[in-house]
């Protein structure tokens, strides 16, 4: 039997992005997988059933019709526990998942098994299914085209006959993929750009990028970043003197958008409502870290508010605004996952095809908490077989058999003369 992979629609109402495009499931379909997409599962990324029906996908009536018989489940967040308890005992659920908020009651009770891409290691071949990086970097785009829109004032420097207007200075605060698309956009919008991280390692980035780079500098900033290439929490007195000089930075601004995260904690204060105070007014703040609290006190999800004359923008769905490309790189993640663990030949998901890839992303297999996220203990590594070893090679004795030499012949010293008569 051919694997069958759902694509839901999304029930979040804030959820505008879809897990598979046409493009995806034609190449899916190509390698003879069934695909079964809900009924209106991309409409708000602009991408319609006909589409997905002319790619070789069937149209289900809904997301439970759709999950009956599918061996995988893709999602862009965890599917409703209704969803949950219709799909096929044993099933993959693979997508955003939230890991360090999982719930896995509705996993638990159906016997499913839970992939979070989030969780995709930072290694070089995983790079094409990092879901965290490819929608991380729309959200930076859309951040200053956000702030664009809430400014009252242009991005560029322009000369006129009327006089010149001064470009928007805008700061970045981390300096990972997002913080890096932000710089780049906003220095396409022609705006003045600076940016701060704890990892000394961006300068480099940062400046390639025609940004300033602006930074605490000492022993514990040289060793900022995790092995996962993330930024690590800093002791509080790095935070007090990298305060002092945010302070005095973030003061001199038109634009900052925050962008801290620290996996599986609450986002860190960067902005304190101190500092919103010595903004100028009309300037804006865009808070990326508003999912997971904000970067700034003030901040509001999903809220766009207005605190001592700065603009504070909480959206917490930044890809999701650009719907169709976000979709687009989302999908290609997933694609490229199922086909490093998709065994053409015996027409099943392996996941045992890349244990470093998959045991990293496996929260639950089968029902069964596995992860050390949702408190499973880490499978004890095996050791490698001792090596036998070899017996010693037996030592054959043989006989000498004594051998009689010849007595040498002696050399006769007379010469031989001719008779004479």
């Amino acid at each position: 039997m051919p694997v069958t992979i759902a694509v839901l629609k999304e029930t979040n109402k804030q959820e505008t992005r879809v897990s598979a495009i046409p493009e995806t499931v034609k190449k899916l379909t190509a390698l003879g997988i069934n695909i079964v997409v809900a009924k209106g599962a991309g409409e708000n990324a602009s991408y319609a059933d006909k589409d997905f029906k002319d790619a070789g996908a069937t149209i289900a009536t809904s997301n439970d019709n759709a999950v009956e018989k599918a061996d995988a489940i893709f999602c862009i967040r965890t599917p409703d526990a209704k969803t949950l308890g219709k799909a096929k005992k044993g099933a993959l659920v693979i997508g955003g998942l939230s890991p360090f908020a999982f719930d896995d009651k509705g996993f638990k009770d159906a016997g499913l098994s839970a992939l979070a891409m989030e969780l995709m290691p930072r290694i070089t071949r995983a790079q094409n299914m990092d879901i965290l990086s490819s929608q991380s970097n729309l959200a930076g785009y859309q951040s200053v085209i956000e702030a664009s829109h809430a400014f009252n004032r242009a991005f560029p420097m322009m000369m006129t006959a009327a006089g010149t207007i001064a470009p928007a200075k805008t700061f970045i605060m981390g300096v990972g993929v997002a913080g890096l698309q932000a710089i780049a956009t906003a220095r396409r919008l022609g705006a003045s750009v600076s940016a701060t991280d704890v990892r000394a390692a961006t300068k480099e980035q940062v400046e390639s990028l025609g940004a300033k780079f602006v930074m605490v500098k000492d022993e514990e900033s040289a060793n900022a970043e995790t092995a996962g290439g993330y930024a690590k929490e800093m002791s509080d007195e790095y935070k007090a003197k990298q305060a002092a000089l945010i302070t005095e930075t973030i003061s001199k601004q038109d634009i900052v958008i925050t962008t801290a995260l620290i996996p599986g904690r609450p986002a860190p204060v960067l902005v304190s409502e101190d500092m919103v105070k010595t903004m100028k007014p009309g300037s804006v703040i865009v808070d990326l870290a508003a999912p997971m609290g904000g970067n700034c006190p003030l901040t509001e999800a999903d809220k766009v508010v207005v605190k001592h004359g700065v603009t504070i923008i909480g959206h917490t769905n930044l890809a999701g605004m650009l719907s169709t490309d976000a979709s687009a790189l989302f999908s290609r993640n997933l694609f490229n996952f199922i086909t490093l663990v998709y065994d053409a030949d015996k027409k099943k998901i392996d996941l045992s095809k890349d244990e470093e890839i998959t045991k990293a992303i496996t929260l639950m297999e089968k029902g069964k908490a596995v992860h050390e996220i949702l408190g499973a203990k880490p499978a004890p590594k095996k050791k490698a077989p001792r090596a036998k070893k070899k017996a010693p090679a037996k030592k054959t004795t043989t006989k000498k058999t004594a051998v009689k030499k010849e007595p040498a012949k002696k050399k006769s010293t007379a010469s031989k003369t001719k008779g004479t008569k």
